[in-house]
């Protein structure tokens, strides 16, 4: 009669294809491991310039307004006047429908984005588009924005337009993907743009989907088809602009 007995474990032979399988996943995850160290490095870094970046904004931010406030004051101690610099940019908001819109008007708004009721766009101010935003005056409102308006609408209402989709800005990597070969990595670098009226204005204001604002709490006058100094509210309100959008935002 012949006995029998279990294999032990050195008695068994582990398979080729199993060995190689176990030291290819042992490479992949050493790999892996190295690389997230490698990403959460380069994340450290990306953050760390985007916090430098901010700050260097706010001086310059806060530089931009004790200069103003030096030269009003100068002014008025010589007995003059200040005349600050033309504006450069407006925020405008469509408040009128489609019906009864003329074919030059409604060309304008196309061009402009502004193709529903309560859109909201940054234009650069010049003689071509000033010429526009009278053409299409009676159907718009706009103004002069300041910082804290830019920063709002952009940071609560901004969407990215990518491959003609509309996108949540919800991370700056976004935002890098799209402009980060013009030097626009965050979102505190395209609210710079978009202040200063920069280089890259077009790029970055492009790169914004039209804001889609809300109704504002009885703010809308009664005769809201007339001129807003006469009682209504289309046209020029210049820094009123600010009050309505922060109201509609």
């Amino acid at each position: 009669m012949v006995a029998y007995s279990v294999p032990t474990v050195k008695d068994v032979q582990v398979p080729e294809t199993l060995l190689k399988k176990n030291k290819a996943d042992a490479k992949a995850a050493e790999a892996a491991a190295a690389k997230k160290v490698e990403l959460k490095k380069a994340q450290r870094a990306n953050r760390r310039e985007i916090f430098e970046r901010a700050r260097k904004y706010a001086k310059e931010y806060e530089a931009t307004e004790r200069k103003e406030i030096a030269l009003r004051r100068q002014a008025k101690a010589n007995g003059n006047y200040y005349v600050p610099a033309q504006p450069k940019l407006v925020f405008v908001v469509r408040i009128r429908g489609i019906n009864n819109i003329p074919p030059k008007p409604r060309k304008v708004m196309q061009l402009f984005r502004l193709l529903q009721i309560n859109n909201g766009v940054f234009i650069r101010l010049n003689k071509a588009t000033s010429e526009m935003l009278q053409l299409i005056q009676p159907y718009v409102t706009y103004g002069y924005p300041n910082l804290k308006t830019i920063r709002e609408v952009i940071y609560k209402r901004g969407y990215a337009k990518v491959n003609g989709q509309r996108i949540p800005i919800h991370d700056n990597a976004v935002i890098k993907a799209a402009l980060g070969k013009y030097n626009i990595i965050c979102v505190e670098d395209l609210i710079h743009e978009i202040a200063t009226v920069g280089p890259h204005f077009k790029e970055a204001n492009n790169f914004l989907w039209p804001f889609k604002l809300s109704n504002p709490n009885n703010m809308w006058h009664t005769r809201k088809f007339n001129h807003f100094i006469e009682g209504g509210d289309y046209g020029n309100r210049e820094e009123h602009i600010n009050k309505l959008v922060q109201a509609m935002n």
